[in-house]
């Protein structure tokens, strides 16, 4: 059952431009490995940074309170497919559910939606059509 829905959608050039006028929010809002992963895309590294916030965001209003940065990281599958890994209150939140996460990038703006959803998820299903 679908417990709930968040979406967000940021602008990729306000990114660049705080994190490069402020370069400590990097280890203030990312994991040591999203930052690893986002500065090895040195072209779209940005656009990466700001998918993940955007995922980050619509995970909190999915989940419908507040979180901290760093209690939800966005790490990608063996597929890339984008996952949240949960710590501190964000796993309360939770409490035995799932997040279903996608992110997409257009040249200005990266946007994710992030579904809570507890029982059984039928993963197959996930993968799409046939």
């Amino acid at each position: 059952m679908i417990r709930g829905v968040g979406v967000d959608i940021v602008e990729i050039e306000r990114v660049e431009r705080a994190l490069t006028r402020r370069p400590s929010l990097l280890t203030r809002l990312f994991t040591p490995e999203e930052v690893r992963y986002c500065e090895a895309r040195p072209g779209s590294r940005y656009a990466h940074f700001a998918g993940r916030f955007a995922a980050k965001e619509a995970v909190a209003k999915a989940l419908g309170r507040s979180l901290g940065w760093r209690e939800v990281a966005v790490m990608n599958n063996e597929l890339g497919k984008p996952t949240a890994v949960l710590s501190g209150r964000a796993v309360e939140a939770v409490a035995g559910g799932t997040i279903m996460l996608s992110i997409s990038h257009s040249r200005d703006y990266a946007v994710a939606q992030a579904v809570f959803w507890t029982g059984e998820v039928d993963h197959d299903e996930q993968e799409g059509p046939p």
